[in-house]
């Protein structure tokens, strides 16, 4: 098969002594939906001696798109991978382990992801295969465009991902030579440098399997020589890209929690006692003194709180007796002092041992068990009734203090805290009072004035003993097609409240004065990568439009009262009536165009908000000799709709680019 256009995807194979798993894993990407035309494979062979040679010499004879490099043995994966790396064509790259296989339509749906949003990096789905531990959290739902502070993605450090190569390749990103926590680094540094990541959470994407002959390498380079340097550089690299603050504590905690405090406990004791105090000890003392920060420290469970504070305190016996006897300590349970909570461990008020309280204080990791069990409107009026059941872990019944409360999300404005009524729960098998019920009139609820406008998240203060805890309402249940089902809106006096579900499924309530309820929402603005300078935007009509008079055009309107209009094309599309219209920019003359949505009814415009994620977008314009065009988003402009500036590339600007990019160095 002669390629004639660059593969979309660089599907990279590391293998090590593989068989007989290598063979799935490759015939996996054979079958790609996606098609070979648009895929090449890079199988590098790492001197193995089972076989997997042979195997692979003999899949590439039938497969033309595959690659096989053949190497002295590394010692680790990163070095294979870097040489895949070095070939690669793809505009994405996609790191598969010899051991794993893909679905077969996990490389399309993660291109189109991609694509779509803009995003550099893309996580498929994971699935445990014979019982290997795989992440989960990230993947409870699709997630088009996120980054690594609102969503769980960096708990997965992992490489099975998609990369765009020109992130790679801008950050000059290649593999440490480290037998375990290799991938780690590399993946840390394209999350923080990324320009939006994408989650595919609705298709099993990657097949994760221990190998037959028990090889892995995180089972053979599992112990703390093999893990150190690969920790040294993730601290390095989330020091590197994020400045000292609270963004960088939140990364941060993910690595003192899984690569100081976990290892520590786990595998310090089981070194001898030479190597562990004068080469590993030494090691974790500096990490700890150098990254937990006061607001690291904060996060962290009572357990990773007395390691971080014998470590800065330079206490190894302590340190080692903690670690001997962590399994049995874990289990000692809580004693409640005061409206805290604090964790039972023999060194908590020793005398001798002197550890403040702060490193035992459990009240803000105590779990709550909770569930939104009923939400429905009351009559006619505006009376959501709520109904469900909450405990704090090992704490007994409710006290009749705790409260339900609206907090307002954006915009400032005072919690509303409303009683409950808590009763005896089915849910708790000795009869406790964990169950509770609140009706809440929307008219009234604000000390006798209705609930203004905007969106309120609500929360339950959870209370027992004293204890107070905080958390969202919210309902993990779902139905047979896994989906939750709010109360309809309803109109409350001059305002409309809309109940809904967070893909979380936590609960919220969208209040709007009835007249500026939207007809329609506007659900993606993008650049067609099929046409150059043409935009498409897609939405769809709100479900109460009836009778309402919806969009028929989308309009552009530049500074000089010139104006261009496209019609929308419907569609029904499962949750209403879906609209597309798509925009050739290109045509427009030079300046800035305000876009907003026209229906038949006069003077009528409807913004069209300037989505997360739309960039600019160039094209060349041949009847202007060739020369090259742009178009930009700029701030919002009138009643918050998006403005585009149109506008020719300036020539010496662009000459001096294109010079700057051919002198830059080797890579391209």
């Amino acid at each position: 098969m002669l390629r004639t256009n660059p593969p979309r995807v660089s599907v990279i194979i590391p293998a090590y002594n593989s068989m007989p798993e290598l063979t799935k894993c490759v015939t996996s990407v054979m079958e790609q939906t996606l098609g070979l035309d648009k895929i090449e494979i890079i199988a590098v062979d790492d001197g193995s001696t089972d076989g997997t040679a042979d195997e692979l010499d003999r899949l590439a004879r039938t497969c033309p798109s595959l690659r096989v490099v053949h190497q002295p043995n590394s010692g680790g994966a990163g070095g294979p991978r870097n040489t895949g790396l070095d070939r690669a064509g793809g505009d994405y790259v996609f790191f598969l382990d010899s051991d794993d296989y893909l679905g077969p339509d996990a490389l399309r749906r993660m291109v189109a992801m991609a694509d779509e949003n803009r995003t550099d990096v893309v996580l498929g789905k994971m699935v445990s295969v014979g019982g290997r531990a795989v992440p989960t959290a990230v993947f409870s739902h699709n997630q088009p465009r996120t980054d690594v502070f609102s969503s769980a993605a960096y708990r997965t450090l992992g490489c099975w991902k998609l990369f765009r190569r020109s992130l790679i390749e801008r950050l000059d990103l290649r593999f440490p030579p480290f037998r375990n926590c290799e991938d780690k680094p590399f993946t840390a540094a394209a999350f923080l440098n990324a320009d939006g990541i994408s989650v595919v959470a609705d298709y099993d994407c990657y097949y994760s399997r221990n190998r037959q002959n028990g090889n892995n390498l995180t089972l053979t380079a599992a112990d703390l020589v093999h893990r150190m340097d690969g920790t040294r550089l993730c601290f390095e690299t989330v020091a590197r890209y994020l400045e000292p603050g609270p963004r960088r504590d939140q990364i941060m905690r993910r690595h003192v929690e899984w690569e100081l405090c976990g290892p520590l406990r786990a595998l310090l004791p089981k070194e001898s006692e030479q190597q562990a105090r004068e080469r590993f000890y030494p090691q974790f003392r500096d990490w700890a003194l150098s990254y937990v920060t006061e607001g690291v420290f904060q996060q962290l469970a009572p357990q990773d709180r007395l390691i971080v504070h014998l470590l800065r305190a330079d206490r190894y016996e302590d340190l080692i007796t903690v670690a001997r006897h962590a399994k049995e300590d874990a289990a000692r349970g809580n004693v409640v002092d005061k409206g805290r909570v604090y964790w039972c461990h023999p060194f908590f008020r020793d005398p001798v041992k002197a550890v403040p309280d702060a490193c035992f204080d459990a009240t803000d990791r105590l779990p709550v068990r909770h569930e939104l069990a009923e939400a429905a409107w009351t009559g006619d009026g505006g009376v959501l009734r709520l109904a469900g059941h909450a405990r704090i872990e090992s704490l007994g019944a409710l006290e009749p203090t705790t409260r339900l409360i609206l907090r307002p999300r954006g915009f400032p404005h005072p919690d509303i805290r409303v009683p409950v009524t808590v009763r005896t729960s089915s849910h708790q098998p000795d009869d406790q009072a964990t169950g509770f019920l609140v009706e809440v009139d929307l008219s009234t609820v604000d000390s006798g004035a209705p609930l203004g406008a905007g969106v309120w998240d609500l929360h339950l203060d959870v209370r027992a003993k004293g204890v107070s805890r905080t958390v969202r309402l919210r309902q993990a249940g779902t139905d047979a097609n896994g989906r939750r089902t709010a109360p309809p809106r309803r109109e409350v006096g001059a305002t409309t409240a809309r109940p809904f579900f967070t893909p979380y499924g936590n609960f919220s309530l969208d209040v709007r004065r009835t007249e500026d309820e939207p007809v329609c929402h506007v659900t993606g603005i993008v650049w067609d990568t099929s046409a150059p300078g043409t935009l498409v935007v897609s939405g769809r009509l709100a479900d109460d439009a009836t009778g309402r008079p919806g969009p028929t055009a989308l309009r552009a309107e530049g500074d000089s009262g010139s104006v261009r209009e496209v019609p929308l094309r419907y569609a029904p599309d499962g949750g209403g009536t879906g609209f597309t219209a798509r925009l050739p920019v290109r045509r427009l003359p030079p300046g800035r165009w305000t876009l907003t949505l026209r229906t038949d009814e006069p003077n009528s415009r409807i913004p069209v908000p300037p989505l997360k994620g739309l960039t600019g977008t160039r094209w060349f314009r041949a009847a202007r000799l060739g020369r090259p065009y742009y178009a930009k988003p700029l701030p919002r402009g009138s009643k918050g709709a998006v403005v585009l500036r149109v506008a020719p590339v300036g020539l010496t600007a662009a000459l001096r680019r294109r010079l700057g990019r051919h002198g830059s160095g080797s890579r391209p």
